[in-house]
């Protein structure tokens, strides 16, 4: 099973992997930033129901994690952690830049959105990430070698560069940014890359 919910994109996938074979055999999308806890549990049922596997037949998770917003994070991430905990099963986290960067060709900068005019990016070439992840204006971002830009279309539009897909992590993207498939992961560790929009309570006095 795959989730991402770092960008617009509540993704829930179901993948089967083998060897270095990757075959999506169902995936959901809705697009809708302020929708991730409403539409990640329905659409990670319904990709099952398309693939006519359930829960029980699932050996791993993927998640995106990030870099995204901290709620949207927190929904995947925490959903994610859950569904390895009922079954059994490893939780493997990827950055989600990865799941879209490592399915693109040539000398390419990801870029999603960010909020407060700023964007996350990474930079790859021939799949692999040279440089990233961080946090920027578009300005300031540091686009390297890169002859390309994958991701977000709208702030995509910022760098003057050929534009090239995916647009947002896939599941075939996810399982792919798996860097090692061993049955003890790593616990998962959300990249926030700043500090969340929420300020603590000022201490009482």
């Amino acid at each position: 099973m795959t989730l991402d919910t770092a960008t617009p994109a509540v993704t829930a996938g179901v993948v089967r992997l083998d060897g270095s074979q990757c075959t999506v055999l169902a995936e959901r999308v809705t697009v809708d930033a302020r929708a991730h806890a409403e539409r990640l549990t329905p659409n990670v049922l319904d990709a099952l129901a398309d693939a006519e596997l359930t829960m029980a037949d699932l050996d791993a998770v993927v998640v995106g994690c990030g870099p995204g917003p901290f709620t949207g994070l927190r929904a995947g991430m925490a959903t994610a952690a859950a569904y390895g905990h009922a079954l059994g099963i490893p939780v493997h986290g990827v950055c989600s830049l990865d799941a879209i960067g490592c399915r693109t060709t040539g000398d390419t900068l990801v870029v999603t959105d960010a909020r407060r005019r700023e964007v996350y990016w990474a930079r790859y070439r021939d799949g692999v990430r040279t440089g990233g992840p961080a946090v920027n204006g578009a300005a300031d971002v540091d686009t390297g070698a890169a002859q390309a830009v994958a991701g977000s279309p709208e702030h995509a539009a910022a760098f003057g560069l050929p534009r090239c897909g995916p647009v947002y992590p896939t599941a075939a993207g996810l399982v792919r940014a798996v860097s090692e498939w061993s049955e003890h992961p790593a616990p998962l560790v959300a990249l926030y890359l700043r500090r969340p929009d929420a300020k603590p309570l000022g201490a009482r006095r």
